[in-house]
């Protein structure tokens, strides 16, 4: 059997089942984000200042699952990993996406708590694929 299914490049069938989302981002991007990643099932709260964002993450560990730093409004790539950095053992819970156009390689780790780093500006095709990698332990639960 085989099932083949059409790939619409702009929608995709959510893959977050609602899991909350803390992004942090400014200006348009913000709004082209957001949308990105409510179609993809997840539940976007948005913060334009780093360390609220990043503050209401480590106060909420078990409420997020996702956090998702758009790089490029926050300083840059070197300022997306120190921000990764000051979530230490948080990141072992909530996964981190950073979003940069300093970005030359797209990076998926294996490791439990390592951030997936995709180039800026993210296409809906990356951010699902980041989103997918970044949720796959937790998307695997749900699929059982």
């Amino acid at each position: 059997m085989q099932v083949v299914r059409k790939l619409d490049q702009e929608h995709f069938a959510p893959v977050g089942f609602g899991v909350r989302v803390m992004l942090v981002s400014q200006g348009a991007a913000e709004q082209r984000l957001r949308h990105s990643l409510a179609g993809l099932g997840g539940k976007v709260e948005d913060q334009q200042e780093l360390f609220v964002g990043l503050e209401a993450v480590i106060d909420d560990p078990a409420g997020y699952g996702l956090c998702v730093i758009d790089c490029d409004a926050i300083g840059g790539l070197a300022m997306g990993r120190k921000a990764h950095a000051l979530l230490a053992d948080v990141a072992l819970r909530v996964a981190v996406i950073l979003i940069s156009s300093e970005c030359s390689v797209q990076e998926f780790p294996e490791q439990r708590g390592m951030p997936v780093v995709l180039r800026g500006t993210a296409s809906a095709v990356s951010l699902r694929v980041g989103f997918e990698h970044a949720l796959r332990e937790r998307l695997a639960v749900r699929m059982i």
